[in-house]
């Protein structure tokens, strides 16, 4: 079309930079991860890859030995159960980027709180449970608050504890007992209402005896189930697992844990409560060593001096091997909980077989090692993608 006489030349066809890009073309934000992948990206998959490879090195070799009867699942369930409790609590916090060392000499600590008011000063033995666990939380609180005030490592805070807790637990059952084991708890749990339903003995007793008349599982010649019903440090570790794990992936509680180990000082920027959120969580480790050392008092009828020995280390190696970064920020309760199953198949398993159990703490050892290695890859595959 031309205008006072002049035409102009058809438009020419210019590239536009700003057009959106094809669908050919790729792009680093939308691109596709593989299954295999997303799976190596879980913090819990090194765990249950372990347990599975466990459970299937046992199967061949003490398959045939009652290991995997119903007695024998409880055996290493309970074993796994009580490490669990511990491992949950400790997972947490190695997630928030510290470490709590006393929680082994809390267990036998916490033990004496509950043996020694009800043996030597005739406590109703609830009252005396309920004191166990409001002093080893208070003291759960106190070496939180030190980490805290002090700007210490956590591992020196809680080191010191360690020797206090384990020092005092010394004394204290020397000067009442005489010697380092308290006894007559059980009994007393027994017979108390509130110890008896929470803490002693099994559940569904009931249950499990009519299985065992039905030709499932074993039946004595007394009249009773050979396994008479589930620990209740089972079903204790199964509820305290489900809601740990749930507040860590669903709620703000568990996004303020992880922004924590991640970086503290970012996290404080933004509004997250730091003192509080890792005051709690060393609370928290007090009380699953004292629901550890209840339920155990209760359980065996007795105190000890020399419980807990070595069960900090183990806690954290379970967490470790459920994929808990040492360095914070990253880990799973659900990882914990199958790194505590692998060592009570392990611990309990070994029995079954030819091997000596000497083996176990180098079973141990590399699995820790192992644990290392595959999260220390993953994290770097992770921060290269």
């Amino acid at each position: 079309m031309g205008v006072a006489g002049k035409h102009f030349p058809p438009p020419v066809e210019t590239s536009n930079t700003n057009a959106a890009p094809s669908h050919s073309d790729s792009d680093e934000r939308v691109r596709k991860e593989s299954w295999f992948g997303h799976l190596l990206n879980r913090p819990e998959f090194a765990a249950i890859s372990g347990a599975v490879l466990v459970f299937l090195v046992f199967a061949l070799t003490a398959g045939s030995s009652g290991m995997f009867n119903l007695d024998g699942v409880m055996n290493w369930s309970q074993v796994s159960a009580y490490l669990g409790i511990l491992s949950v609590g400790a997972c947490l916090l190695m997630i928030a980027g510290e470490f709590d060392l006393s929680i082994g000499s809390m267990i036998g600590f916490s033990g004496m709180m509950v043996a020694i008011p009800s043996v030597y000063f005739h406590w109703p033995i609830s009252l005396a449970i309920l004191f166990a666990f409001a002093g080893s939380m208070l003291l759960g609180a106190l070496n939180g608050y030190l980490v805290m005030r002090t700007r210490l490592p956590s591992f020196i805070v809680t080191l010191a504890f360690l020797f206090i807790l384990r020092g005092l637990t010394l004394a204290l059952s020397i000067m009442f007992a005489d010697r380092t084991i308290v006894s007559g708890v059980g009994d007393l749990a027994q017979n108390d209402w509130l110890a008896n339903t929470l803490f002693h003995g099994v559940a569904f007793n009931g249950f499990f005896t009519m299985l065992a008349q039905h030709g499932i599982g074993t039946m004595l010649d007394n009249g009773h189930a050979l396994v008479p019903g589930i620990p209740k440090v089972i079903l204790w570790w199964i509820a305290l697992a489900a809601v740990c794990a749930f507040v860590l992936a669903k709620t703000r509680a568990g996004n303020w844990i992880l922004a924590v180990g991640g970086d503290a000082n970012a996290a404080k920027n933004v509004g997250v409560p730091v003192r509080r959120v890792k005051i709690s969580l060393f609370v928290l480790t007090a009380f699953c060593a004292c629901l550890f050392a209840v339920l155990q008092v209760c359980d065996i009828g007795s105190a000890a001096a020399d419980r807990g020995l070595q069960k900090e280390f183990e806690a954290i190696i379970a967490a470790v091997i459920g994929g808990t970064l040492l360095t914070g920020g990253y880990g799973s309760v659900v990882g914990a909980c199958f790194g505590a199953l692998i060592f009570g198949v392990v611990q309990i398993g070994i029995t079954y077989t030819n091997v000596s159990s000497d083996w176990f703490r180098v079973f141990l050892g590399v699995m820790l090692l192992i644990a290392v290695l595959f999260n220390h890859y993953v994290r770097r595959r992770v921060a290269q993608s």
